[in-house]
């Protein structure tokens, strides 16, 4: 029976100063990637990575493509470890399946085939860009909850809500104005809340009264996966329309529908849309398991992908992709696993 590996990558929250900056020295396949979206955007953004300030990275428009950039670094890295003499987003170690958490699934479309390297950073920088801007037009924020189902937080995103449109006798001027939904699905008992500043702070509070084990504001600068990234898509979808994107030979899962995406339409589509909508994580890692994929694979920043999963299931194998030496134990271990061979 042939083991199935599910490539995983972070989002936007596992960006820290310093990322990448040991592949940068040890990988030439690495070093290529940073210097290709360098050039692709005009600037260093891998100076940016490596020295930071900590404040410009974390700003919307930068941490996006830097974060897609440092997981197809160590991407690169990782097939360059395998084998040296060849270089392919999807081999020696080739994955069943490919997926990303909200901007993450850029870097999981680059791997799968969709998506060149640098069509998606600037694609990504202009979402970042729009992102951010719709945020000033109509601020909000963004909250996880820790210890609540999921109906509960969608009765309580509800009557928030109510109560937050009932504070605008003046009218409604933008389409998130008053509105929090559920914005992730990240695993049974971790849900991430999502709207503009009343209506979240009144979710919140809710939430905390009706029993919810910890309340955790993020720090992001805005109401990303909800109505109020809405005005959004217009612009994003522009862009992704003048995109080259491809047919891909391996699965992508939609965030949106947590099934799998291979025609360039079902891409487009979902690009354009996912900014505003739900990033249904949960269903993500169960399509997987209830599709054999037994190893699942975290490349970029962080680990906050493989917690997630080994919240969900203890019977799988997880590896973390997102240091030098994180390479060389993974590298070990799919070998050992007969995954992948020396070239």
């Amino acid at each position: 029976m042939t083991t199935k590996v599910a490539f995983l990558f972070p989002g936007q929250g596992s960006q820290a100063v310093g990322m990448g900056a040991d592949i940068f020295i040890a990988s030439t396949a690495a070093k290529r990637v940073f210097e290709a979206v360098d050039d692709a955007l005009g600037l260093s953004l891998s100076r940016l990575c490596f020295q930071g300030p900590e404040d410009t990275l974390r700003e919307t428009i930068n941490a996006q493509p830097a974060i897609v950039t440092v997981s197809l670094a160590f991407l690169a890295t990782l097939q360059e470890a395998l084998s040296p003499q060849t270089f392919s987003w999807s081999s020696p170690l080739t994955p069943s399946y490919t997926a990303g958490h909200s901007v993450g699934e850029y870097a999981a479309l680059v791997a799968a085939g969709a998506l060149d390297l640098t069509d998606a950073v600037r694609l990504v920088r202009t979402r970042g860009r729009l992102m951010h801007e719709e945020g000033k037009v109509c601020p909000g924020g963004m909250a996880a909850v820790i210890g609540m189902d999921d109906e509960t937080l969608q009765e309580i995103c509800k009557e928030a809500t109510r109560q937050a449109l009932h504070a605008y006798p003046q009218g409604i001027t933008h389409p998130g104005q008053g509105r929090v939904v559920v914005a992730n699905y990240n695993t049974p008992g971790q849900i991430v809340l999502s709207g503009e500043q009343r209506a979240l702070a009144l979710a919140t509070e809710m939430a905390e009264a009706r029993g919810a084990r910890r309340v955790i504001p993020l720090s992001v600068s805005g109401a990303f996966h909800s109505p109020v990234m809405e005005p959004v898509i217009e612009g994003l979808g522009r862009a992704v329309a003048s995109t080259d994107i491809h047919d891909a030979p391996i699965a992508t899962f939609s965030n949106i529908r947590a099934t799998p995406l291979t025609t360039a339409q079902n891409v487009r589509e979902e690009l354009s849309q996912q900014v505003a909508r739900p990033v249904q994580w949960a269903r993500t890692i169960e399509y997987c398991l209830h599709s054999g994929v037994t190893v699942f694979v975290e490349i970029g920043p962080g680990q906050a992908l493989t917690a997630m999963v080994r919240r969900i299931t203890k019977d799988v194998t997880t590896l973390t992709v997102g240091t030098v030496s994180e390479v060389e134990k993974a590298v070990n271990m799919l070998r050992e696993m007969k995954l992948a061979y020396s070239v």
